[in-house]
């Protein structure tokens, strides 16, 4: 075994026009749920304890599409979904639906550790929550102005937004502003945002785990249900490998792109990061993704076809990084 490893991202399909302050702001708080990832791995916490710490820190931030600072629906309002992946023995917890959960992750966690299901959402999901204590909040706390006021535009284009932390003054200069001939499940958007947060980890035990939280797309219909709490499409974690997937759920719902990380190390005996380079290259179409992953013997890979990609990664021999293009 190659020791620790950790990986965590913050969305794909960067703006390429994102601004400065914005960027270091996204890097500073991938950087700070990387340490806190690194400290928990230092004190022996298993994969699966690491994963739903970091993804917990970053639902509380609303810097990216999580928790707080989640996208709006349609209606003005926040439902959020999440997973969870112990690579042993591959247990798996998902929710979706989720309005006043404050962490859904955890919620995740418990669906996969307290309940006979491995998925729950909507009220089944908020009743689960409150039947074991979960903290719960108003859907007021996750919303942000910078979200009303993309929401409103995103209203008034009649689409949905491709980045929702660009504030309403620069929109002139940003994505949504473009002419964009992305589809989305067939279906022509002038703009799209494909963000999501994640987090991978493989312990000193050869342990992987997976997790992925999101907000959604700014304006989609209530009750859409993307790729990040779908086992096998926006998450997964076996004996080889934990995969995060983030971008264009429906693509990657088709691709089921996390499960075939492990697929074709397992069967065409590719390396991580040739897996991950072969499942963004051949399993997307036309989609836009990416991916973080982690081995079992330490490794850590990222892929994206889109313009960049908030991630971070540290492994146990010193090696730490964090980048958006």
């Amino acid at each position: 075994m190659g020791g620790w490893a950790i990986a965590v991202h913050g969305g794909a399909g960067v703006d390429p026009n994102l601004p400065l302050h914005r960027q270091e702001e996204a890097k500073q708080v991938l950087a700070r749920c990387l340490n806190l990832g690194i400290s928990a791995l230092r004190s022996s916490l298993p994969a699966v304890d690491v994963v739903e710490l970091v993804v917990r820190e970053l639902e509380s931030d609303p810097v990216f599409n999580s928790g707080r600072g989640s996208a709006l629906t349609e209606k003005g309002t926040v439902e959020m979904e999440a997973s969870i992946m112990d690579g042993k023995g591959r247990r798996c917890g998902a929710v979706s639906g989720v309005t006043t959960v404050k962490n859904p992750v955890s919620l995740a966690r418990l669906v996969m550790d307290k309940s006979p299901h491995s998925y729950l959402a909507f009220s089944g999901a908020e009743d689960f929550a409150r039947l074991h204590g979960v903290e719960v909040v108003d859907n007021d706390y996750f919303i942000t102005e910078d979200n009303r006021g993309m929401l409103k535009l995103a209203k008034e284009a009649n689409t949905i937004m491709f980045d929702y932390r660009i504030p309403t003054v620069l929109l002139d200069t940003c994505g949504a502003s473009v002419e964009n001939p992305l589809q989305m499940n067939g279906l022509p958007i002038s703009v799209y945002a494909p963000e999501t947060v994640g987090c991978v980890v493989v312990d000193g035990q050869g342990r992987c785990a997976a997790a992925t939280s999101t907000g959604g797309l700014m304006n989609k219909m209530c009750g859409r249900i993307g790729d990040s709490p779908l086992i096998g499409a926006g998450t997964y974690a076996c004996g080889l490998c934990g995969v995060s997937c983030t971008g264009e759920g429906e693509a990657i719902i088709r691709g089921t792109l996390a499960r075939d990380v492990a697929a074709v190390m397992e069967y065409k005996g590719l390396g991580l990061q040739a897996a991950v380079d072969f499942v963004v290259k051949e399993r997307l179409d036309e989609g836009q993704a990416g991916m973080i992953a982690v081995s079992q013997n330490g490794e850590v890979a990222c892929g994206f076809n889109t313009n960049g990609m908030f991630r971070g990664f540290a492994t146990e021999d010193g090696f730490i990084e964090v980048g958006i293009w």
